[in-house]
């Protein structure tokens, strides 16, 4: 068991640059070339492949185990790592505590009076790895496909480049934690979201939604407590024994009208709600890239309200290459 520990506590140390400058294959989906680089502690790009030859988590089976790697915790460094950690229900993101509103990057590009959409998409690990870049084009993190994730930029970015959920996510909308191999990183709710204004005419029409483009799915976001909505208790999103959901969703373009999967993540969308589906914000495909916030309560209706009501339009975003 000490040896394999080791290996788990050394990870973090090693750095990956799986996302490099044009030295790595890159599976891109933009039109422009574009060079990134991953910056070692030193200052320089580190070339370093995947430190994963092996299970690591292999003897991690008991719950004071599993307590002692939380314990030490720090993110998967690479597509093997996540791959492995998967394998024995274990995170491969931040495992940070989620507020409610965005994280919003200093800097949000403009063109035109319009918040900018990132369309350069970058993937590495013949597609596993996707690199999610800063609003200076450069590599903030990376999301694998197969992973973990619980906060809202990571879960955000994997939507966006997979169309589909995080291997901790279930569909069901109540779960138990206990029977879970994921415990408090349980989320849940991966449902068909119908967009129905007319049942519920204090949501704005999404994009494509009613006219027969896309088919929208809805997920939970865990944030520590709403304050926004007083239908929802004000608690933790799973203490590991109970789900209390809250009004905050992702909700996300999962495939085209006819079932086909959406395979370029320019054809679709991601949005965020933290206030039960009254006002949403677009996911701009860079780290701390939302848009402009558009909805029920930003047009001065009344929340969730079916008789004070004024959802403002979608606002539209600017699409450039990053």
């Amino acid at each position: 068991m000490k040896r394999k520990k080791n290996i788990v506590l050394l990870l973090p140390l090693l750095l990956l640059a799986s996302c490099t400058n044009g030295k790595g294959s890159f599976i891109s989906t933009s039109s422009s070339s574009h060079e990134t680089t991953t910056s070692s502690g030193n200052g320089t790009t580190s070339e370093m492949a995947c430190p994963i030859d092996e299970d690591p988590y292999a003897d991690i089976d008991t719950d004071a185990e599993r307590e002692a790697f939380y314990e030490d915790y720090a993110p998967a460094v690479c597509y093997h790592d996540s791959y492995y950690r998967s394998l024995h229900s274990l995170m491969s993101g931040s495992i940070e505590s989620q507020g409610q509103e965005p994280t919003l990057s200093p800097e949000r590009p403009m063109a035109n009076g319009l918040y900018v959409r990132n369309t350069s998409s970058y993937y590495e690990d013949e597609g596993k790895t996707y690199c999610v870049l800063d609003s200076n084009g450069n590599v903030a993190f990376e999301i694998y496909e197969g992973g973990a994730y619980v906060t809202l930029e990571e879960v955000a970015a994997y939507v966006y480049a997979f169309h589909d959920i995080p291997a901790n996510y279930t569909s069901g909308k109540n779960p138990d934690p206990e029977r879970s191999p994921w415990g408090e990183y349980l989320r849940a709710n991966n449902s068909r979201f119908s967009g129905d204004t007319s049942r519920y005419p204090y949501e704005p029409e999404l994009p494509g939604i009613l006219d027969g483009d896309y088919v929208y799915y809805e997920i939970d976001i865990g944030t520590t407590g709403t304050d926004c909505d007083p239908s929802y208790e004000i608690a933790p999103y799973n203490d590991g024994k109970r789900i209390v959901r809250g009004a905050a969703r992702i909700v996300y373009t999962r495939s085209l009208r006819s079932n086909r999967p959406i395979e370029d993540p320019n054809d679709g969308y991601v949005f965020y709600t933290y206030n039960h589906y009254n006002d949403f914000q677009e996911y701009l495909n860079y780290a701390g890239g939302w848009g402009e916030m558009f909805g029920n309560i930003t047009g001065g209706g009344t929340l969730s309200s079916k008789v004070d009501y004024n959802p403002t339009p979608y606002v539209e975003t600017a699409r450039e290459d990053f």
